[in-house]
């Protein structure tokens, strides 16, 4: 069918239990005629009319043609137009007849409704770039391949409404987001986007040409004479273009958005580094707003001064000006990063007109210069500068960190990174040209200085020499001058003594002032633009929350004005202040601490090795970034101790805090590409040594089920493997038709990041099988990973064993010795209330306020694959809740309704559930070793202990022994405990364990067993075979005779655990063994539940029979 022209289809998509495109049953047509033939309407299916009737349509019985698949690149255009990267592509879709009678579809752009692939009806789609663009990226940007699901599961057959869709199916926001399509387009054709001359070029140049280039660098060549001053330039070139690369490089792994250092840094080690080093990279833009604010007014005063122009006071004349500046500069910001962008173009004219205002006036010696110690260029005066003349308690390394900031300034480009129209090669182009040419301009202006300029002139025309003196030692007097008065001090000119000397060097002296004004303007522009960028991007990801609110932007630019704001207020502030010396130094190394961290993430991500650092600059070297790194660092303790001690700590600080709340957001940062190398790397060598009895720790496969339906299980086994061993927690799911494995995938990964929520160190493992015992034996053998493997099976006791089928205690005993024949300790676990509590409704919201927050909340999984409709589970969720918009799980929040009243037995069960979630209060562990099964029944309640909820509990020990050697017995437990380094309270020897049970509790134990008794004298012997065989749990009267002092045994220890331990928080036994194929499964049952019954919470516990504790070193 087909939709009248030029009309939108109302698209509608599958909804949450069915995939994005549907099947429907065609009738294959032979050989067709023009008017017969229609073409394809925008509901994607294929027209045609009179084929009822038609031959083709028995043959064509089983075959299926795909209609329908939606894909955010295709929706809300005609089926003819595809938007493909933003541009409309006209599709020659056509039908044509093939010869063999069967009717083809062909179009010469793969992107439509039908996803035809080389020419054929399939979903299956080529290669596409818009498949690999993040989650994050705006949706309508981003299309979703078909799934696997959709290429291999089984079709589904559903009636199809007249558009070709499953009847009932609601749109999806894939379809919201294609009608935001062309908004979104229109809004980016606006956009401003610069390229690397003037969005990266020309800000780094201007940020690193500050004003030290006008008014220190003449005094440090004075300092440190030429050749070390080149040392200095050179060794802070260095670690720039360290960090220059490092930049290049991770800027070219990928796509970079807006946020500058923040960005780089965050997705390449992780949050909690690019959060801490965000927040006070932003801080420290928007201070160096003020310092080069405060330096331009401090400029314009001393000139307001020359001329007697002051407005009151030189401090307050410089806050006047600087807030006056700073508000303009935050104009020409908001106005826009086009205004932004031409206010740095003219900046960066008047700043090179300058520097060549002044190389133009070195080459112009005038007379009237001379005194004041400038000759032009004099090999004398190079040799005599070429030397260091440290004065007034100057060194090399003062000289180093007075420089150093001027070479800061690198990262003015990457910082607007989302306003760069290709940042991946902006970046490394326009960062290494600027530190390139600025470093040869630092270079020739220190050697033209050096080379003109005397270090000391006393101004004075009269201060001559005759050459011919034969006592002539220095360049001033060979040049006629005498300045050795100088040598008392009080000179006023050369580079030691006038910062200003580049001015009078100058062909046209105001132009040098005015590119000092160049300087700091620029740089407080630049500074002033980066901080909010970088600060919104930091608040967009949500690290600190309370920040949020700067993270919205404004106009087509998405421009920060909450961020301007608050950058100009901090900037005013400082302003005001007008005492820059003690904070200077620490922002810078606030930028060299970025610096490092950079550096820094490229060592990191080249050592971890990760498939995805591929990185398309080539000329970087992980150890010569890590070199730069350290360069950082010691640059940081160069350039002033104290703020490099301060700014770590405010570092680690931030660090801390980021890592504790744990921000919800996955980069794949090269921490967990690290983390894994080494897990793996260390696991596989553990293979490789053999088990030692002191490394021993219980590693326990936990038959948890779902981890939430038995808290009690779960809590008291993580809190003796907590931070000690392995806790996987088991869940076996049985089917009797085909197993729903997506719905499988989907609970591994909400049920895991339940236990992370829930601070429980353990692993959920589900799988498939026909029945317990078998997912069991798959547990037990495949679970783990080399040494990381279970060694102790741990279950609940089976409380409700008499009211089932006999072949689930069959089932459950056999669990057990399948346990035994692995070598594996079994523990069992019984509270008298019972474990699960699945069969409660939303038991959650019946815990109380303090042991449950947001319990009126749920999560529910939101799949990115869809879940079948055909889902067999009894408790998937509703179709309703399931959605594909991204590529892995979420959990969403879903308020749930009022649970209905519980029963008593059930209040009991819940409270029950949750008591080893609690701290202990003051007790007893009461430990009864009766057996020795390797000393796993001592080492249990002794890790138990050791806990922090436990350690109110004292151990007691329980032992078997003869009425003649009590004494004995205690000595010999104690100084073996002693020797294990146990501490106990008290040791207590049975001597009467082996006296016979009271009567009333024998006869009960009969009335438990007669439902399972053979009662072979009761029929032939034939028919008792043939029972037993079917039925092999029944107890025979040999067997219950065979064992009857075993039996009594467990009624008497049960006698005697109600005697001494009614009042313990916890009873650890030691579990009776029952002889695989002697004992059967229902008399075994019996004697566990004799042992355990009406007792407080008991662990019964059999260990493998290898030693598990040793008391040598």
């Amino acid at each position: 069918m087909s939709s009248p022209s030029g009309q939108k289809p109302a698209l509608k998509t599958a909804g949450s239990g069915q995939s994005r495109f549907q099947v429907t049953e065609v009738t294959e047509l032979g050989p067709v005629t023009s008017g017969e033939r229609t073409s394809g309407g925008t509901d994607g299916t294929t027209g045609t009319t009179g084929s009822k009737g038609s031959a083709g349509g028995e043959e064509s019985k089983g075959r299926f043609s795909v209609v329908k698949f939606l894909d955010s690149g295709g929706i809300g255009t005609d089926a003819s137009d595809v938007a493909q990267n933003g541009d409309t592509v006209r599709s020659t879709g056509s039908h044509r007849s093939s010869a063999s009678g069967h009717t083809n579809i062909s179009d010469t752009h793969s992107n439509t409704y039908y996803m035809r692939t080389f020419g054929h009806n399939t979903i299956d789609a080529v290669p596409n770039i818009d498949f690999y663009r993040q989650t994050e990226a705006p949706l309508g940007d981003k299309l979703i391949r078909p799934t696997l699901s959709e290429l291999h599961d089984e079709l589904d057959k559903e009636p199809l409404d007249e558009d070709g869709f499953p009847i009932g199916e609601e749109s999806t926001l894939a379809e919201e987001a294609a009608a935001k399509e062309g908004t979104k387009e229109q809004t980016k054709g606006g956009t401003i986007k610069f390229g690397w001359v003037k969005g990266v070029l020309v800000r780094c140049m201007l940020n690193i040409w500050g004003v030290m280039l006008f008014i220190r660098m003449s005094w440090i060549v004075g300092q440190a004479g030429i050749g070390l001053t080149c040392v200095i330039i050179l060794m802070a070139t260095v670690v720039t273009t360290i960090t220059g690369l490092s930049t290049s490089a991770i800027a070219t792994n990928g796509f970079v958005r807006g946020g500058g250092a923040y960005y780089l840094i965050s997705r390449s080690l992780g949050p909690e580094f690019g959060g801490s080093i965000g927040l006070i990279f932003a801080f420290a833009n928007a201070v160096a707003v003020a310092m080069y604010v405060v330096g331009f007014a401090e400029t314009v005063v001393e000139m307001l001064n020359d001329v007697d122009a002051l407005m009151t006071d030189e401090l307050n004349d410089v806050r006047i000006v600087g807030t006056l500046t700073v508000i303009l500069l935050l104009g020409i910001s908001v106005a826009g990063m086009e205004w932004e962008a031409k206010a740095q173009i003219v900046l960066l004219v008047i700043l090179l007109a300058a520097i060549f205002n002044y190389f133009i006036g070195t080459v112009i010696t005038m007379e009237s210069k001379e005194p004041k110690g400038f000759f032009g260029y004099k090999a004398a005066i190079m040799m005599e500068n070429m030397g260091p003349d440290f004065r007034d308690g100057e060194t090399f390394f003062s000289m180093f960190a007075i420089f150093f900031p001027a070479a800061t300034g690198i990262l003015a480009g990457a910082n607007i990174s989302g306003d760069l129209t290709d940042p991946q090669s902006a970046i490394p182009k326009g960062t290494l040209l600027a530190i390139l040419i600025t470093g040869i301009t630092y270079v020739a202006v220190t050697v033209s200085t050096g080379s003109c300029i005397l270090r000391d002139a006393t101004g004075d025309h009269n201060d001559t020499s005759s050459v011919s003196d034969l006592n002539c030692t220095d360049a001033a007097c060979t040049l006629g001058y005498d300045f050795s008065i100088c040598k008392e001090g009080g000179c006023k000119f050369g580079l030691m003594n006038d910062f200003q000397v580049m001015s009078l060097v100058s062909g046209f002296g105001p132009l040098i002032t005015a590119g000092i004004f160049s300087a700091t303007l620029s740089s407080a522009l630049a500074s002033l633009v980066s901080a909010p960028k970088v600060f919104q991007a930091l608040c967009k990801d949500n690290i600190y929350p309370g920040l949020h609110v700067f993270a919205k932007g404004y106009g087509k630019n998405n421009e920060p004005l909450r961020g301007y704001v608050l950058t100009f207020c901090i900037g005013l502030a400082f302003i005001l202040i007008a005492e820059l010396n003690v904070i200077a130094p620490i922002i810078s190394n606030f930028f060299l601490a970025s610096y490092a961290l950079i550096n820094f993430s490229v060592f990191h991500a080249s050592l971890a090795n990760s498939p995805g650092w591929r990185p398309s600059f080539k000329y970087f070297n992980k150890w010569v970034s890590l070199a730069g790194a350290v360069l950082c660092c010691a640059v940081m303790f160069v350039v002033n101790w104290w703020a490099a001690l301060m700014t770590n700590i405010i570092v680690l600080a931030l660090y801390v805090y980021v890592s504790y709340k744990k921000p919800d957001v996955n980069w794949g940062s090269s921490t967990q590409a690290l983390i894994y190398n080494h897990a793996l790397t260390h696991c596989l060598l553990l293979t490789g040594v053999e088990d030692h009895v002191k490394n021993f720790r219980p590693q326990c496969l936990v038959m948890t089920g779902y981890p939430n339906a038995r808290p009690a299980l779960l809590h008291l086994v993580n809190a003796f493997t907590k931070n000690v061993g392995l806790m996987v927690c088991g869940h076996v799911r049985t089917v009797s038709r085909r197993p729903n494995f997506k719905e499988m995938s989907l609970d591994h990964a909400r049920y895991q990041r339940w236990l992370l929520k829930n601070h429980i160190k353990a692993f959920y493992t589900p799988v498939f099988a026909e029945d317990l015992r078998h997912g069991a034996q798959y547990l037990l053998q495949a679970t783990g990973l080399g040494r990381l493997k279970p060694n102790t099976l741990v279950m609940g006791f089976k409380n409700n064993w008499s009211d089932g089928e006999m072949k689930d205690v069959e089932m459950y005993i056999n669990i057990i010795h399948d346990a035994f024949d692995l070598q594996h300790g079994v523990v069992i676990i019984r509270l008298q209330e019972g474990l699960d509590i699945s069969h409660i409704q939303d038991p959650d919201e019946l815990l109380s306020s303090h042991e449950k927050k947001d319990a009126g909340m749920k999560d529910v999984v939101v799949s990115v694959n869809m879940v079948g409709k055909d889902s067999e589970d009894s408790n998937s969720f509703p179709p309703s809740l399931i959605t594909s918009a991204q590529n892995s799980p979420l959990i969403l929040r879903e308020t749930k309704r009022s649970a209905k009243p519980l029963s008593l037995t059930d209040q009991r069960l819940l409270e029950a559930s949750q008591q080893f979630k609690k701290k202990q209060c003051k007790g007893t562990v009461d430990v009864w070793w009766l057996f020795d099964d390797g000393g796993l029944a001592l080492l249990i309640p002794y890790l138990l202990t050791e806990k922090k909820k436990w350690k109110d509990c004292k151990i007691r020990l329980f032992i078997g022994g003869k009425i003649n050697r009590i004494d004995h017995d205690r000595r010999a437990m104690a100084a073996l405990l002693s020797k294990f380094r146990i501490d106990f309270s008290a040791i207590y020897v049975l001597g009467d364990i082996n006296t016979k049970p009271k009567k009333h509790n024998v006869l009960s134990f009969e009335e438990m067993i007669e439902p399972y008794k053979l009662k072979e004298d009761d029929m032939e012997q034939e028919a008792a075979e043939r029972l037993k065989a079917e039925e092999p749990w029944r107890i025979s009267d040999n067997e219950l005779e065979l064992y009857r002092a075993k039996t009594n045994r467990q009624i008497r220890l049960n006698e005697l655990l109600k005697e001494h331990s009614n009042s313990a928080k916890l009873i650890v036994m030691s579990m009776p063994l029952a002889r695989k194929g002697t004992v059967s499964s229902a008399l075994y049952m019996c004697w566990l539940e004799t042992l355990s019954k009406d007792l407080p919470p008991i662990l019964l516990v059999r260990g493998n029979h290898q030693s598990v504790l040793t008391f040598y070193s």
